[in-house]
């Protein structure tokens, strides 16, 4: 017992797996070469504005970088479960950030083609640093209790991307210019690459020869709704930072909204913590349909839209869900997914919560010019509601063997 990794520290999972070889630098590392997506955002809205484009051209361009990453995030998944992790997350890195500092050099308002390749190739070449750690969770640490606190603190963890990110590109910026937003972007998604791809793991994990199927993971209604209901959740977070952003100009105090954005992210950094001492479940597709229902719970005293001394207790707590559903998520999708389709389905999860999380921004967006602030939040508690609908029948067989 005393030999196997994740068994040294009684009590503490979490200890455990951080103690884990390899576990520090792959979890670093892959925290940094993800870095981009939570800088490129404000990077490109920064160098846009500072060339004299509007903020449609902003939205183009995020967008543009957000719906290519999402596209192809699940083809380079199957491209790595077909092949090898190291070469297609250096490769990728090395594309991505070249196409950052295309965009950085060249002026986006005089040269939108440019600038819009540029984007789109910068989103599309985004190395699969999570799905490729998500696959290597259980060659790291060993048991059912230290893989599910390996879920939830990769859970947690990545708040850190979108805190870290936007702070780190107002630093650059401030230091030199717009541009040097892009560039350290750039510089951020290759040293994480590298620094996950050269770790003894990543270089020798192998994708398994298996029969191939055209539809990869997507086979079987279980990992469908399993998506489905990853899309919801997705809404339901889109929903909530338009909203607070609504909500923080209406209550004539719009830069609130960045503080109740981030206890929203810290509640959600708190509770992937805690969610770590959870014990494994033999059901746990019932466990995340309970985990749903807490999501949208904690999105419903937000309707009632409180001055921002209450609200910011209601921010903070309704963060607290996310993680443990996704760690749950996680955990389905490592039982449910077809051999040799692991980190493909890792892929699509990014990808429902991606899609997922530009519909209900965009809803929100409608509902606040349309309806009202509470609106907003009402839509974050449905789409909470309709993922648990949707997990509402059992995902996983009767027998869990």
């Amino acid at each position: 017992m005393t030999g196997e990794p994740g068994r040294g520290v009684r009590g503490s999972a979490t200890v455990a797996v951080v103690r884990s070889r390899y576990v520090p630098r792959l979890l670093t590392a892959s925290l940094i070469g993800r870095l981009p997506t939570g800088m490129a955002p404000l990077a490109i809205l920064l160098s846009v504005r500072a060339n004299g484009g509007d903020y449609r051209l902003a939205g183009l361009l995020t967008a543009l970088y957000a719906g290519s990453a999402a596209v192809c995030g699940p083809v380079l998944g199957r491209i790595i479960d077909r092949t090898r992790q190291a070469p297609v997350l250096l490769i990728t890195a090395f594309v991505s950030a070249a196409a950052f500092v295309v965009l950085a050099a060249v002026n986006p308002a005089r040269a939108v083609p440019v600038a819009a390749v540029a984007a789109m190739v910068a989103g599309a070449a985004t190395p699969q640093l999570e799905p490729c750690l998500r696959v290597l969770w259980e060659h790291l640490v060993r048991g059912e209790r230290n893989i599910r606190a390996a879920f939830s603190l990769d859970a947690a963890t990545q708040e850190l991307i979108f805190v870290c990110g936007p702070l780190i590109v107002l630093a650059a910026t401030t230091i030199a210019d717009p541009a040097t937003g892009l560039v350290t972007a750039a510089a951020a998604g290759v040293t994480g690459a590298a620094w996950f791809a050269t770790a003894r793991p990543a270089r020798t994990w192998r994708g398994t020869n298996t029969e191939r199927h055209w539809a990869g993971p997507l086979r079987g209604s279980g990992m469908l709704r399993l998506f489905a209901a990853l899309i919801c959740v997705g809404a339901t977070i889109g929903a909530f930072t338009v909203g607070i952003t609504g909500y923080a100009e209406a209550q004539g105090r719009p830069g609130s909204a960045g503080w109740l954005i981030a206890l929203n992210a810290a509640g959600a950094l708190a509770g992937g913590i805690a969610y770590t001492a959870a014990p494994a479940s033999r059901r746990e597709d019932r466990r995340l349909l309970a985990l749903l229902g807490l999501l949208a719970l904690g999105y419903l005293p937000l309707v009632l839209t409180p001055d921002v001394p209450l609200m910011a207790p209601l921010a903070l707590l309704s963060g607290c869900a996310l993680p443990t559903v996704l760690a749950s998520a996680f955990a389905l999708v490592a039982r449910m997914a077809p051999e040799g389709t692991l980190t493909e389905a890792h892929a699509w999860m990014i990808t429902s919560f991606g899609v997922g999380n530009a519909v209900g921004s965009a809803l929100a967006g409608t509902l606040l010019d349309l309806v009202s602030v509470p609106s907003a939040f009402t839509l974050a508690a449905a789409t909470g509601c309709l993922a648990a609908a949707l997990a509402l029948p059992r995902l996983l067989p009767t027998d869990p063997a």
